[in-house]
């Protein structure tokens, strides 16, 4: 993915985590008992577009936060 694609999905699932009123500190514990080593930190990044999502914590993540998929990847 390219940096702005990034940042944008980072930026789009930090307006869907507010949205279900899910803190980072809630999310990082979620994703870890899913299985993934995701950290608060972690979270962070992710959201700010400087760290790359794997296929199973955007599906957990796609979980946490009741979106869909369309709404996680929503490039305008």
């Amino acid at each position: 993915m390219s940096t702005k694609v990034e940042k944008c999905v980072g930026e789009n699932i930090r307006k869907l985590r507010e949205r279900a009123g899910v803190t980072p500190q809630t999310m990082a514990i979620q994703l870890q008992l899913g299985g993934c080593d995701v950290t608060t930190s972690a979270i962070a990044k992710i959201e700010a577009g400087q760290r790359r999502l794997n296929v199973n914590e955007i599906v957990l993540i796609k979980q946490i936060i009741k979106a869909s998929y369309d709404e996680i990847f929503n490039i305008d």
